[in-house]
């Protein structure tokens, strides 16, 4: 048997301690460890940094502005680490550098509260930090999660006032930021303007055409790029691919594929899977079973891609079927996989099918049901009738439910005529947004169909009583590049 393999933080943590405790002591000194710094970056837990952090305050190491910033940047960066906790660091840091505070901004714009990260860019102003050029690429991501114009406009404002709208990540920042805000013509500017353009930036350029659904100017300026001698990597390209796949644009992503073709790009797991998502997601299923059924090595999120797109344009048994497939062949599920094989389940009314799977996922995988495996469990027991087993399945579930899922159950009550679920339904979907007009309206038309008109007028009156108005329908109509907002009257809106 082989002696177990030494642990380098647990050596150097009781080296450094020894040697600290000998300090005290008549005995002679241990050899010198490494240093606290380092130690913090062998952290792999929060367990571990809190020794460091301890030893670091015992030594007086804390006092050391670079020692605390090793200590705030695996709380604030690693998969392990707690944000909170980095904040406590940073609080207690007289002067903090400028590199704790743009590990802070790193981390609150990609986390849950991107607006933490703003009021960390303002403190930071007021006390005087400079920003740099790796300060602005994540405040202006932290802007592109708000979709606002006006904050990304503020900030680049400041980023000509330091002199850095020429440095290509910043930029690239900026591009990304109005293209999400929708306002293209000045991300097209910035992209215009910027003398030497990467790939990053052309793929930014091309993703934000993209994701505001303008596929021909993102087809025209991927002919450009790859006109100019740029390659894709095969990440930018599975990026654009999954873009494509997220907002419609089939052709854009046919064109990619025939450039992979053109180029001989080879066909992964990664770039694969991309394809079979785009394609299915766009309701070419044919191709996207051709490219599934061609690839050598798939993984469970190919499986996912073609299960979910069969199961979302209707191909009830084929997905149901890759489903039976994945199992034999030994292929692990995931909960993505189950919401495909529900949802599925739920366009034919497979009632029976559906329980089995939807057991199976805690007892034979040990994947606990989400609120979404509910959703479709509500669904499909709604579509065949069984309103009262739905209603009992929401309030057995873990979950809070939410207004979608209750939303489903009163979608089903209502086509099956079920005044009284309707009823317990909407009192509890006003409790979660008390001003939602929706549901009057829905139980006051099933008043009407079963003639309780005294209901009706009731419910009208509570609605007039809350100030509650039923929202117009309206359409929208691309008439020569214009495009038309209609309601139900003579006269339009051009938006």
């Amino acid at each position: 048997m082989f002696p177990p393999k030494p642990n380098f933080f647990t050596n150097s943590l009781s080296l450094f301690t020894l040697r600290l405790h000998s300090s005290y002591t008549r005995f002679p000194l241990p050899p010198k460890p490494p240093g606290l710094s380092l130690l913090a970056d062998q952290c792999t837990s929060m367990r571990q940094l809190k020794q460091v952090h301890a030893q670091m305050i015992v030594s007086a190491r804390i006092h050391d502005t670079f020692a605390a910033s090793r200590l705030l940047s695996f709380c604030a960066l690693s998969d392990s680490g707690d944000v909170l906790y980095a904040l406590k660091i940073f609080e207690n840091t007289q002067t903090p550098n400028g590199f704790m505070w743009n590990t802070l901004i790193t981390a609150n714009a990609s986390g849950p509260n991107p607006c933490e990260a703003l009021f960390l860019y303002v403190r930071m102003r007021r006390v005087g930090v400079v920003p740099g050029k790796h300060t602005f690429p994540f405040v202006l991501k932290a802007c592109s999660r708000f979709c606002s114009v006006l904050l990304c406009k503020q900030v680049h404002t400041h980023v000509v006032k330091f002199g850095l709208d020429l440095d290509l990540h910043v930029v690239n920042g900026l591009v990304r930021g109005y293209s999400v805000s929708t306002s293209l013509g000045d991300a097209r500017l910035m992209f215009e303007e910027f003398p030497e353009r990467n790939l990053s930036i052309w793929m930014t350029m091309i993703s934000g055409y993209a994701q505001n659904f303008c596929s021909n100017e993102a087809l025209v300026l991927f002919d450009q790029m790859v006109a100019e001698g740029f390659k894709p990597n095969n990440a930018t390209l599975a990026s654009v691919l999954s873009a494509c796949a997220r907002l419609g644009c089939l052709e854009l992503g046919e064109r990619i594929h025939l450039f992979m073709k053109e180029k001989g790009i080879e066909v992964g797991v990664i770039l694969g899977t991309a394809l079979v998502h785009m394609y299915a997601k766009n309701g070419a299923i044919l191709v996207a079973q051709e490219l599934f059924d061609s690839m050598c090595e798939k993984n469970v999120a190919t499986w996912n891609a073609i299960i979910c797109g069969l199961a979302s344009h209707g191909h009830v048994e084929e997905a149901l079927s890759l489903f039976r497939k994945l199992e034999n062949e030994r292929v692990l599920p995931n909960d993505i996989t189950f919401v495909g094989v529900l949802s599925a389940c739920c366009h034919a009314g497979l009632i029976d099918v559906g329980h089995e799977i939807f057991r199976s996922m805690k007892r034979v995988y040990g994947i606990e049901p989400k609120i979404e495996h509910f959703g479709c469990m509500v669904d499909l027991l709604g579509r065949g009738g069984k309103l009262l087993e739905a209603e009992e399945l929401i309030k057995g579930m873990v979950w809070k439910p939410d207004v979608v899922i209750w939303g489903a159950l009163l979608g089903a009550s209502k086509n099956h005529g079920n005044i009284e679920v309707a009823e317990r339904v909407v009192n509890e979907i006003l409790v979660l947004e008390p001003h939602n007009h929706g549901v009057y309206v829905v139980l006051s038309n099933m008043y009407a169909e079963a003639g309780k008109w005294g209901d009706v007028l009731r419910l009208r009156k509570l609605m007039k009583e809350g100030s509650l108005k039923k929202t117009p329908g309206w359409s929208l109509v691309d008439s020569e590049n214009v495009v038309c907002k209609y309601a139900s009257e003579n006269t339009h809106l051009a938006v």
